[in-house]
C-alpha cells in the first residue's frame, strides 16, 4: 500500500492511495518500486489540479535513483521535504495507516484477497470523511493556516 493524505487550505482534506496484492505470479513485483509512486504523485497532481509540496518519510523507495531523478526533472510542480530519519509522529499518513489497522485488526480473513478487500473498504471509508484525514494532521502538531 502507498497512500498521500492531502491538505489545501480551504478546500477538504483528501485521501489518495494505491494498494498492490501480490500473488506470486512469475515476473510480478512483490511491492511498489519507484515508478509506482511516481504514478501516484502523478495521479495525484491531476487529481489535485495543481502543484505539490510533498512531505514524506525515509522509506529507502523514497531515496532512489530513480525517485531523485524524477523529482528533478518536475521540480516546477514538485516540492519535497524529508521528513527526519525517524519521525512517525511528523507523519499523517501514518494516523490513517492506525485507523485502517484498529478497524481490520481482528479480521480472520479466509485469504489474502479478503484482507485487501477489508483494506480497500476503510481507506474508502476514510476517503469520504476528510475530517478522519484532517484528525491525522492534526494529531502531528503541523496545522496549516486555514
Amino acid at each position: 500500500m502507498a497512500g498521500m493524505t492531502c491538505y489545501k487550505p480551504g478546500e477538504r482534506s483528501r485521501l489518495i492511495y494505491a494498494i498492490r496484492e501480490y500473488r506470486g505470479r512469475k515476473g510480478e513485483p512483490k511491492g511498489f518500486g519507484w515508478r509506482d509512486l511516481r504514478d501516484l504523485l502523478v495521479r495525484a497532481r491531476i487529481q489535485l489540479g495543481g502543484p505539490i509540496v510533498l512531505v514524506w518519510d525515509n522509506v529507502r523507495l523514497h531515496l532512489t535513483a530513480g525517485m531523485r531523478e524524477f523529482i528533478a526533472a518536475n521540480a516546477a510542480w514538485l516540492t519535497v521535504f524529508q521528513l527526519p530519519t525517524y519521525a512517525p509522529d511528523l507523519n499523517p499518513q501514518e494516523g490513517i495507516w492506525s485507523l485502517v489497522k484498529r478497524d481490520i485488526g481482528n479480521l480472520a480473513a479466509a485469504d489474502l484477497g479478503q484482507i485487501t478487500r477489508a483494506v480497500k473498504r476503510r481507506l474508502k471509508q476514510i476517503q469520504y470523511r476528510p475530517d478522519f484525514v484532517d484528525s491525522c494532521l492534526a494529531g502531528t502538531g503541523l496545522i496549516t493556516d486555514d
